[in-house]
């Protein structure tokens, strides 16, 4: 079905748009938050926000719908003033996303990348959210709530939907949608410092090294070990060095030699 063109967006926003603009060297670089600043304006990506981004940049609009269209965070559909997420990628998968996806899609009366009738919650199951170790994970308006359960999820919708404030688990209370999309937008609402940023799943490695002393290189020239670096010429003499060895020892075993393999290096003969 082909959306009808009303209008332009309002002055505000127009202004806005040109606003993020200024903050890259190409100003094309910018669509991908301008895309996000129209979905906090129009609740979705419309016709008339894909024109005033082409108007804005000097592109088509085939061209932005083609962004538009790539990237899932940006929906053609009206989205609720939730967006939950359940991740259904394979290790959130077999800890029980798979479970928790099916329990809300029942519970809300919703399938995938549907919005309930109170126009409140819409339901997606998303790809891996980049927090496998509080898996399985729901993100709602793309902050994280942690290891959740069919339960606890059910429970988490039903807060959103009549009014309770929610706090995400690494992170600041949940916005709106639309606030949400602001904020990718370029646009910060002060809530950036709220709640913590990680925790000790996500903190175990640094902990683990500390225990045992290790340190990460000091410069770009140390190496893994946190060794200085060989130069070229040091491997280089070194790789001789053992190939000289490798070829004494072989004489000195009486064994003959049969031609090289595919891989240069001189077997024994009868060797595999």
């Amino acid at each position: 079905m082909t959306e009808l063109h009303e209008g332009t967006l309002d002055t505000t926003t127009l202004a806005e748009l040109r606003e993020i603009t200024t903050r890259y060297p190409q100003a094309r670089s910018a669509l991908l938050p301008m895309l996000h600043l129209v979905q906090s304006v129009e609740g979705r990506v419309t016709s008339r926000g894909i024109e005033a981004c082409a108007d804005i940049l000097g592109i088509s609009a085939a061209e932005v719908s083609g962004v538009a269209t790539f990237y899932t965070m940006y929906k053609r559909r009206p989205v609720g003033d939730y967006h939950v997420g359940v991740c259904t990628n394979t290790l959130c998968a077999v800890m029980g996303g798979d479970a928790i996806f099916e329990r809300l899609k029942d519970h809300l009366d919703v399938g995938n990348d549907e919005t309930t009738e109170d126009g409140k919650v819409t339901l997606e199951h998303v790809e891996c959210n980049a927090a496998c170790d509080y898996a399985p994970v729901v993100m709602v308006n793309w902050e994280f709530m942690d290891n959740q359960t069919p339960e606890s999820a059910t429970r988490l919708v039903d807060d959103l939907r009549s009014g309770v404030e929610v706090t995400s688990t690494r992170g600041p209370r949940i916005c709106t949608w639309r606030e949400a999309e602001r904020v990718l937008a370029g646009f910060p609402d002060d809530r950036a410092d709220e709640g913590p940023a990680g925790g000790p799943p996500s903190l175990l490695g640094l902990a683990i090294a500390k225990e045992n002393g290790w340190t990460a290189p000091s410069s770009e020239a140390e190496g893994r070990t946190g060794q200085p670096a060989r130069t070229a010429q040091e491997a280089q003499e070194t790789s001789y060095s053992d190939r000289a060895r490798s070829e004494t020892d072989i004489e000195e075993s009486g064994a003959e030699t049969v031609g090289e393999d595919a891989g240069g290096e001189q077997n024994p003969k009868g060797g595999s």
